[in-house]
């Protein structure tokens, strides 16, 4: 498997120094978003899997990535999309396919409800719809019951990057034999620091926020009302592990989708993580931007 190399910088996005990552192609980039605890690296393989056919311009939000962390923020999906469409302007783009992945999927949709002049079609990846909330776990609990390992991994001091690879590679999210050089990319990348005290780069106070953020479900119904420009619902069947229930299942997308004025939904063999980093799940969404792309021009 090759990879895709990309150009990497930061921009002045409002006052908030933003790390970006850029995959050349055809026309003016497509703009990626990643998920609650993860940077741009996430669209390391979908970048791959277009192979030219689109630009990419992945971005790290804040409290992300390389991206300035404000310790009292704000966060949440309102402020990231302000400082996203902040980012689109200092580039210069004019109206973007924004493809968020996760939570970045819930920042598309705000960015596309607060700023539509920058938003030409969505491609929403395994997220963007309210989420239903377990019975009998507090919305305050959720996070650490639903990413534990991956909220454990943010308060551990780690002693060397093969330590922290190891430590991915013991989780039940790679039972189904996810694990390639994209994986160790988006990894290597997303640990900071210096050997014997090496830790993940994200924010536990922005994850704690978004996430938090993510479940104001009639707001985001709000937002989703307000989106006008051509929507791509990708979902995985499966959730964060092998076996899961997905996290978008169909009685919920039935409902919700029916909230967006034009949404095309399609389901992916996948988990919520394979879908951007396993070849298929990269290609599929790859597939979907480039769709997007012409069809939104």
């Amino acid at each position: 498997m090759s990879v895709a190399r990309e150009a990497r910088g930061r921009v002045d996005a409002g006052g908030l120094g933003m790390a970006w990552a850029m995959w050349p192609g055809h026309a003016a980039p497509v703009v990626g978003l990643h998920g609650v605890t993860a940077s741009y690296m996430n669209f390391v393989g979908v970048a791959e899997m277009l192979r030219g056919r689109a630009s990419l311009l992945a971005l790290d939000l804040r409290g992300r990535g390389d991206t300035d962390k404000p310790g009292g923020g704000p966060f949440g999906m309102s402020q990231h999309a302000a400082d996203v469409a902040a980012a689109i302007a200092a580039f210069g783009l004019g109206p973007s396919v924004v493809v968020g992945h996760s939570m970045g999927a819930f920042v598309a949709v705000a960015l596309a409800a607060e700023h539509p002049e920058l938003v030409s079609g969505l491609v929403l990846v395994d997220g963007g719809l309210p989420l239903e909330v377990p019975a009998g776990i507090p919305a305050e609990q959720l996070l650490d019951v639903a990413l534990a390992a991956q909220m454990a991994r943010l308060r551990t001091t780690y002693d060397s990057l093969e330590s922290y690879l190891d430590y991915w590679r013991s989780l039940p999210v790679f039972a189904d034999g996810l694990w390639n050089d994209w994986v160790e990319r988006y990894l290597s990348y997303d640990l900071g620091g210096d050997p014997p005290s090496m830790r993940p780069k994200a924010s536990e106070t922005a994850v704690r926020g978004d996430f938090a953020d993510t479940l104001e479900a009639d707001r985001l119904r709000g937002w989703l009302t307000e989106v006008k420009v051509p929507v791509l619902l990708l979902r995985a069947t499966e959730g964060f592990e092998p076996g899961s229930p997905p996290l978008l299942p169909d009685a919920l997308v039935q409902r919700e989708g029916k909230l967006v004025t034009d949404l095309t939904e399609r389901v992916v063999e996948a988990t919520h993580y394979s879908i951007a980093l396993s070849s298929s799940g990269a290609e599929t969404v790859a597939d979907g931007i480039v769709e997007w792309t012409h069809r939104c021009a």
